[in-house]
């Protein structure tokens, strides 16, 4: 059974800083793509950023220089730094993760941006 366990949500200020994770277990390996999506209110599930198993990064223009993508040591935990957040990074961010394959989708965690 494959999980895909997401945590470091929360609310934070304008200008502030938050570590998502994502640790990936179950029969899901080899992994070839780890990343973040999003979802804000009314908004279509965008991808945030993405790390291929060769270390090739891919980010959406609006986090550019913000936002950072990295995996753990042991490549089954993919990790989002984001710094200098914004209101309208404020949205459900998802956890996905592509085999040889098939793709998975964490729950979801939830991250407000406001004062």
């Amino acid at each position: 059974q494959v999980q895909l366990v997401e945590s470091g949500g929360g609310l934070v200020q304008p200008g502030g800083s938050l570590i998502l994770s994502c640790a990936a277990s179950g029969s899901i390996f080899p992994i070839n793509v780890m990343g973040w999506y999003r979802q804000g209110p009314g908004k279509e599930r965008e991808l945030v950023a993405r790390i291929n198993s060769d270390g090739r990064i891919e980010y959406t223009d609006s986090v550019k220089g913000r936002f950072t993508i990295y995996r753990g040591n042991a490549k089954s935990t993919v990790y989002l730094q984001m710094n200098s957040l914004k209101p309208e990074d404020t949205a459900v961010y998802y956890c996905n993760v592509v085999a040889t394959g098939p793709s998975f989708w964490g729950r979801g965690t939830q991250v407000t941006v406001s004062t």
